[in-house]
């Protein structure tokens, strides 16, 4: 039947082609193909030209063709005609453009389009296409290209389809009819624009009479009142989408949705059954589990949750009741120490509530319930019971052996009130410094007891029943130990005491302060003083400061460190103790050098600067042999050296002044005047005519003259003593140049220097009264010459003299 339809309807929409072909050659003819057909021209004797031209024009609209043609045949399309055609075949008809030469061929001579495929509109909707027509015999063009499009014609050939299924939707249970739940929607490729192969209807084949579909939207909406989750969760609803509005002869597709009901709080929790009973021996622990009781709702999740409550308050008093979340249980736990000798039996009512309640389902009724649990408690031998939870007890430090401490006591909480023994846990600890009596429970010491030692004592008293040894119960006993006044004070030996060789005579050196091992309650008070019975110490004596610390004293003007270093000073400290008791402690107070703000200088003895390294006698024996090894690989590579060297003194007559130097810095970069010392250590390696810079240049020019002698004339003539004192006394009486006779250097850095040049050379000869304060910001290098300078004596001449060496 769809053949035939479609036959019938090919051959109606050629016709109708034809109709309007011819119809619109004679009546369509477009305003802008038209032109006109005769013009005028004004000449010049006022005669008018007429212009006659042929009229032109296209004649057709807009073409149709049938898509999926099957025909054996070529499929028409339709004819183009020129007004210059006057059908004697003078006329070439060209067509170019979208498919043309391939699916659309064209008659040259008469214009009739011919279609060569089969053709799909969902694939390609129209084809543009240029026409153009030439006269024959001269190729010229009688018609301009003009554009013209043919149009695929649709043909219902593609069903409905649900390019997204199957779906998945969900509707809360016990919705009202008409709840919109779902909405499908079908797409057709199919024209829309051209009659009714797009217009979709929707239909369900599958899922009533819980579901209904709208023929138009497609919307899925619920069609039974009060469906329940509980008797059914999921349903799979088929839609159907047809063509052609749903008529005969329509394309159809289809789809499944797959809709769950969920779940809503419409179900209250219920007990299985109403009256329960549970046993718990007396001996259960409290705030442990005891029992669990569950409450049945059919709902899920947040609808299903349960809180349980006992409301009865002699079961409230005793017990408590938490939910499991997991389980949905509620469990039942102690709150107190059961006794079966008090009470044999508790009631619980227990309710069970949901949390979260929904009030449009209020009409279902109230969503909670209410059971009844009968708790019955078991009796059981149960261990003895202290009096207290723990016991703090005291005794004096120095107490004689076996003396009482204090009791602990225990009973048997069963009726039959059995005997009770006590023993000391000696596993926790080694030593045995109590014990206890088996059947009165009173401690006693079994050691003599030292507060300063162990002030606190931790013991567990172990209680048993004579009847059943097996049950113990364990109680912590402390016992503090009293302190008693019986360690004298001594002094505080933390910090070395410092004494500053320009101390002077009532200053303050140190502030002791005093310890003492006992313990007193109003805090300690010690008292101060130096040993009776002994000559005054003329050195130092002490003041008490009446503030548990005292100060040293020194009694006399500065000390030398290299006349006696250590100085040894006794000190008597009281404690005000009853009986009040006193110690004597030795301090040893060290003589070091300080700057004139009190800051001590390094002042340790070799043994000390060691022990503060952290050096192991191990390690300082491994750094002593390996300096041993290195001084004498040192000591033989320079007796070899020497070995291969020319000896210093050439000869027994080649006298040469004596190098005199100062344990100063050098001259500096700039002190270019300082003696060229390579001239001593090789003498063959100087200049044949290089004056000698330790001798005046007078002297220098003689000397190189007279080079071939053994010695300067100078020398042969004057006594070496009396030509050495003469240099001394130019040196010292000349201020203006150094002296050419000897090598002399000092801490003169140059022009660069901040602290400049401090020779002798440039001093003068009395005594200076400028202020020297400033060189102690110089360092420690010149300390020294700054206590010598500070010193307010007239005798200390600061100018050093210059002596030869013998």
């Amino acid at each position: 039947m769809r053949i035939s339809t479609t036959s019938c309807l090919c051959h109606i929409l050629v016709f109708l082609c034809f109709i309007q072909r011819y119809y619109g050659a004679s009546h369509h003819i477009p305003a802008d193909k038209v032109t006109i057909a005769k013009n005028q021209t004004k000449l010049a004797n006022g005669e008018t030209e007429v212009h006659h031209r042929p009229k032109r024009g296209w004649i057709w609209n807009q073409f149709f063709v049938l898509e999926e043609h099957i025909g054996p045949d070529t499929q028409y399309v339709g004819k183009l005609h020129s007004n210059s055609d006057k059908g004697d075949g003078s006329v070439r008809y060209i067509l170019s453009g979208e498919g043309a030469g391939s699916i659309f061929i064209i008659n040259e001579v008469t214009g009739d389009i011919h279609a060569t495929e089969s053709l799909d509109r969902e694939r390609k909707a129209h084809y543009v296409l240029h026409a153009q027509a030439f006269d024959r015999n001269t190729e010229k063009p009688l018609e301009p290209k003009s554009e013209f499009i043919i149009k695929v014609q649709d043909i219902n050939d593609n069903a409905p389809t649900f390019p997204d299924g199957p779906f998945v939707a969900a509707v809360p249970e016990m919705s009202g009819v008409g709840t919109s739940v779902y909405q499908v929607t079908a797409t057709d490729a199919d024209d829309p624009t051209y009659g009714n192969s797009a217009r979709v209807v929707y239909s369900i084949l599958q899922g009533q009479p819980y579901f209904s579909v709208d023929p138009k939207t497609g919307v899925i909406r619920t069609a039974l009142a009060n469906m329940d989750r509980e008797a059914r969760e999921h349903y799979a609803v088929v839609i159907q989408a047809k063509d052609m509005a749903g008529s005969v002869g329509g394309l159809s597709g289809s789809t499944t949705i797959n809709i769950t009901l969920t779940d809503v709080n419409d179900n209250p929790p219920k007990f299985p059954q109403k009256n329960y009973q549970l046993y718990v021996p007396e001996s259960a622990q409290v705030g442990k589990p005891v029992g669990k009781i569950k409450a049945n709702d059919e709902d899920l999740g947040i609808n299903a949750e349960i809180k349980y409550s006992i409301i009865n308050s002699e079961g409230a008093a005793m017990f408590s009741i938490n939910t499991d979340r997991d389980t949905r249980e509620g469990i039942i736990s102690l709150k107190k120490p059961l006794n079966y000798e008090r009470k044999k039996t508790y009631t619980l009512q227990i309710e069970g509530v949901n949390t979260h309640v929904e009030p449009i389902f209020s009409y279902l009724g109230p969503f909670k319930d209410t059971a009844t649990l009968k708790i019955t408690v078991g009796d059981v031998d149960e261990p003895p019971v202290f009096s207290m939870d723990y016991y703090i007890m005291d005794v004096y430090e120095n107490a004689r052996i076996g003396r009482e401490v204090g009791a602990v006591t225990a009973r048997d909480p069963d009726s039959k009130n059995s005997h009770v023994r006590y023993f000391i846990d000696h596993s926790e600890h080694s030593d045995k410094y109590f014990n206890i009596d088996m059947d009165s429970g009173v401690i006693k010491t079994t050691q003599s007891l030292d507060r300063e030692e162990m002030p606190w004592h931790n013991i567990t008293v172990i209680a048993s029943e004579v009847d059943n040894p097996s049950l113990l119960s364990h109680v912590p006993v402390t016992v503090q130990v009293l302190d008693v006044n019986d360690n004298p004070p001594e002094i505080n030996k933390d910090n070395e005491v410092i004494v500053c060789e320009s101390s002077r005579p009532g200053q303050v050196i140190q502030t002791m302060t005093a310890v003492d091992k006992d313990d007193f309650a109003n805090g300690q008070r010690f008292s101060f003083s130096l040993p009776s019975g002994i000559p005054v110490n003329p050195n130092f004596t002490l003041k008490d400061n009446k503030d548990n610390t005292a100060s040293i004293i020194t009694r006399r003007r500065q000390f030398n460190r290299l006349v006696q270093e250590l100085y040894e000073l006794p000190i008597v400290v009281w404690d005000g103790g009853e009986p009040a008791l006193s110690g004597t402690s030795t301090l040893t107070l060290r003589v070091c050098p300080c700057q004139r703000n009190g800051r001590v200088q390094t002042c340790q003895d070799e043994r000390g600067l060691l022990s503060s390294a952290g050096l192991s006698t191990g390690a300082l024996i491994a750094i002593l042999l390996c300096i041993v090894i290195l001084l004498a690989i040192v000591v033989l590579f320079i007796t070899l050296r020497r070995s291969k060297k020319e000896p210093l003194i050439i000869s027994e007559e080649d006298v040469r002044e004596n190098v005199v130097t100062y344990d100063d810095e050098g001259g500096g970069e700039e002190d270019t005047e300082a003696f060229d010392i390579i001239t001593l250590r090789n003498p063959a390696a100087a200049e044949e005519f290089k004056f000698r810079r330790d001798i005046r240049p007078e002297a220098a020019r003689q000397h190189g003259q007279n080079r071939g002698h053994h010695s300067p004339p100078e020398l042969n003539q004057v006594d070496v003593q009396e030509f050495i004192k003469q240099r001394l006394v130019e040196a010292d009486m000349d201020t203006n140049g150094p002296p050419y006779d000897s090598l002399q250097t000092y801490a003169y850095e140059g022009q660069m220097s901040p602290t400049g040049s401090i020779s002798s050379l440039d001093s003068p000869g009395t005594h200076s009264e400028q202020d020297y304060n400033y060189l102690d910001d110089w360092g420690p290098e010149f300390q020294k010459l700054a206590e010598l300078y500070g010193e307010d004596t007239d005798t200390l001449n600061l100018r050093p003299k210059w002596h030869p060496i013998p």
